[in-house]
């Protein structure tokens, strides 16, 4: 049974963790809509807060049972001669069509070969991740391989890294930024640059595969297009790759950054999809 909950916040983050924190249910399995986003005012003055709409899946609500009536007293049985009754015909049991096969899950992005590297490219990442942790006071091992692809992939190691991968990744994402900014600043020929922290890239493609694989399931259960919260280039990049081939699924985005969502769509129909981004 499909059911809503309006919340009211500060901002519309604030708004959303409210409903969550209402339901007890986690963001990956509610559907979020912005009905009215929060207004400062001017000096504190007409401010108005965030109000959203989350819609979640709720178990459907047993059935009373029905309460036995008393059984009146028997009457008299009378005794009635019936003919036999003519033979049936042996009916065959019917047979069930096959249950369409999902594709199994498989893994997102397949993990490219990588290459120890130690150019002026690899020397300017090493050094200014170096200097960046330094400053923000984490201790971190920095290791630059290069890719197949010549993409330079950073791989950070250490004790209680959360603080540089921050809340879904946000944080290592502007670290990874920042370091492609510094080491392509003075280039002709842009180098990329890709950070990850304890396998967390990894750990997160899985979480989003599995998350749009339910919310297909749910775009085919009731036939409607499912929109997903907003998310970077990378994260539409993996739910793209995850529903690729899934029956009667395409998957589009709307939107402009840092808005940008992914839409799940059901068709009647299969239609052959490419990834947009």
């Amino acid at each position: 049974m499909t059911k809503y909950l309006e919340a009211t916040g500060k901002t519309e983050q604030a708004a959303i963790e409210s409903a969550l924190a209402q339901l007890g249910l986690d963001r990956d399995d509610v559907s979020v809509e912005i009905l009215d986003r929060a207004k400062s005012g001017f000096l504190g003055i007409g401010a108005t807060p965030a109000r959203v709409r989350v819609t979640y899946e709720a178990p459907d609500e047993p059935t009373p049972e029905p309460v036995p009536e008393t059984p009146a007293e028997p009457a008299p049985e009378k005794v009635v001669y019936e003919a036999p009754a003519a033979p049936q015909p042996e009916r065959k049991p019917e047979r069930k069509a096959p249950k369409e096969k999902r594709p199994a899950p498989k893994p997102v992005l397949e993990p490219e070969p990588t290459q120890p590297v130690d150019d002026d490219a690899s020397q300017a990442i090493t050094a200014f991740l170096t200097g960046l942790f330094q400053h923000m006071e984490v201790e971190c091992t920095v290791t630059v391989e290069l890719s197949q692809r010549g993409a330079y992939e950073v791989r950070l190691e250490g004790e209680d890294l959360g603080r540089i991968i921050g809340r879904r990744g946000e944080t290592l994402d502007a670290i990874q930024q920042l370091t492609g900014y510094a080491v392509n600043r003075d280039r002709r020929e842009r180098v990329r640059v890709h950070l990850d922290a304890e396998g967390y890239r990894a750990r997160r493609e899985e979480a989003l595969a599995n998350m749009a694989r339910r919310q297909a399931e749910k775009a085919i259960r009731y036939q409607k297009s499912v929109t997903l919260e907003p998310m970077n280039a990378y994260e539409r990049h993996v739910i793209h790759t995850a529903l690729q081939g899934y029956p009667h699924i395409t998957t589009h985005s709307v939107g402009t950054e840092p808005n940008r969502r992914t839409v799940i769509c059901y068709e009647e129909e299969e239609f052959p999809q490419g990834e947009e981004e």
